[in-house]
């Protein structure tokens, strides 16, 4: 069951993401510090965001995981003016403090570059995920997980999505920070 409910999420992932560039709309939540982020922070910055949520039983470990190795990669390759977000898609439950246990759990180069963001419900990142992303968030009936994509996604200075890429295997770590060295050098 959970191999046919990977397989869908990775093929309504890969649909998802065939659309084009996106702008981000406006939005301001709580971080796993407690703290504000919004769009108009991370302006001027470029960011990589992804969705996950702490009690996942298949995909956020492993996305997680990965994102630290494309944050070792960037952090070897001396790239410093980025973000990470990663959106809860399960803000009931992931508070800032169980967001910060959770990132506790992964070898994180340099913390201080992540936001994990909570502070609205479950219908509004959904709506949010689909709208600025064209990804998908859907609470599973059939237990205490929610169904999501699996991409990372490659957002500018201005808050536009100009790339994504598969987030849970074959991460394309060499592409991720060749796109972000381009657009350091050209902002």
């Amino acid at each position: 069951m959970k191999r046919l409910l990977l397989l869908v999420i990775v093929v309504l992932a890969l649909i998802l993401s065939a659309c084009g560039n996106q702008e981000i709309d406006d939005f301001s939540f709580t971080d796993h510090r407690g703290e504000t982020v919004s769009k108009d922070q991370l302006a001027g910055t470029p960011w990589l965001a992804t969705f996950v949520f702490t009690n996942c039983e298949t995909v956020c470990p492993p996305m997680t995981f990965n994102m630290t190795e494309v944050q070792e990669q960037l952090k070897a390759e001396g790239l410093e003016d980025y973000r990470i977000v990663a959106f809860s898609v399960d803000p009931v439950h992931d508070t800032p403090e169980k967001m910060q246990e959770y990132l506790a759990n992964f070898p994180i180069p340099d913390e201080s570059r992540w936001h994990l963001l909570t502070g609205y419900t479950q219908p509004e990142i959904a709506e949010f995920a689909r709208d600025n992303f064209n990804s998908f968030v859907k609470d599973d009936p059939n237990s205490n997980q929610v169904i999501h994509g699996t991409s990372f996604y490659l957002v500018d200075q201005q808050g536009v999505v100009v790339n994504n890429y598969d987030g849970f295997e074959n991460v394309p770590v060499d592409d991720i920070q060749a796109d972000l060295e381009k657009l350091l050098e050209n902002p």
